[in-house]
C-alpha cells in the first residue's frame, strides 16, 4: 500500500461504504510518513484523528517519566487504531513510535463522526474492532503472566495477522530481530534465540531483511 486512499479502499470498513461515504472519508483524510523511533502520536496529547498504517510497522507503548517503558503491541499495514480515545474524547493514554520507516493515515475526528453517524457498516466494523481490540490485550496480559518468553515471541508474530486488526498482513514479515524483541519486550539476543526456537520448529524462517511465517496456526498453539 502506498497512499491513503489504497488503504481507506482496502480496509474491511472502506469496501462496505457508499461511493459518496468513501469520498467524505478520503476529504477528511491526510497521510504522513515517520522515520524509524519518531512518534507517531504522545501519551497525554489531545485526540484530534483516527489513525491508520498505510506502510511499515509501529509499536504501541506507554513510556513513563521514570524512564521505565511497557511495550502494549505491534500494529502492521492495514491496521488502524485511536478509536477508543476517539469515542472517550479523552487525552491520549499511550505512545505510538514508528519502528521503522512508516506511513500513517489521519482521519479527522469530524469525519471519524460523521461515519459512526451515516454508515451502519462502520459502526458494524467499529463494534468488531473494539471487541478484537479488547480480545487481544486480555490476551496480551494472559501472555505477559503464564508464558515464557519463546512462547511470548510466537504470540507476538501471531498477533501481527489478526484479520480484523491488521489484515494487510503478508507472511513476509519485514521486520528485524531488535524490532521484534522491541515488540516482545525483551533485547535483540534473546529475540534471536527466540527466533531460532521457532525455526527449529518448522514454525518462521529467518531470511534477509525479515521472517517468513511458514505456519501461522503452529505459531498460534505454540506453547499450548
Amino acid at each position: 500500500m502506498k497512499h491513503a486512499e489504497e488503504l481507506l479502499r482496502c480496509s474491511l470498513w472502506g469496501q462496505s461504504l457508499t461511493a459518496a461515504e468513501r469520498a467524505r472519508a478520503l476529504a477528511g483524510t491526510t497521510e504522513k510518513s515517520f522515520a524509524p523511533g519518531a512518534f507517531i502520536c504522545m501519551k497525554g496529547e489531545p485526540v484530534t484523528h483516527w489513525m491508520g498504517i498505510i506502510d511499515g510497522l509501529g509499536k504501541m507503548a506507554s513510556h513513563w517519566t521514570t524512564g521505565k517503558t511497557t511495550s502494549l503491541t505491534g500494529i502492521s499495514s492495514g491496521g488502524w487504531f485511536g478509536e477508543g480515545s476517539l469515542l472517550k474524547e479523552e487525552p491520549r493514554r499511550y505512545d505510538v513510535m514508528a519502528i521503522r520507516e512508516t506511513r500513517v493515515a489521519f482521519m479527522n475526528r469530524a469525519t471519524f463522526l460523521w461515519l459512526l453517524d451515516h454508515s451502519i457498516p462502520f459502526n458494524r466494523f467499529m463494534i468488531a474492532q473494539l471487541n478484537e481490540r479488547l480480545g487481544q490485550f486480555i490476551g496480551m496480559m494472559e501472555n505477559e503472566r503464564l508464558l515464557d518468553i519463546d512462547t511470548r515471541i510466537a504470540r507476538v508474530l501471531a498477533a501481527l495477522f489478526n484479520p480484523v486488526l491488521y489484515p494487510g498482513t503478508q507472511r513476509f514479515l519485514h521486520i528485524s530481530q531488535e524490532e521484534l524483541g522491541y515488540l516482545a519486550g525483551v533485547s535483540r539476543q534473546r529475540a534471536n534465540q527466540g527466533l531460532k526456537v521457532l525455526e527449529d520448529a518448522g514454525l518462521v524462517k529467518s531470511e534477509y531483511g525479515g521472517i517468513h511465517v511458514l505456519d501461522l496456526d503452529g505459531l498460534r498453539r505454540f506453547g499450548d
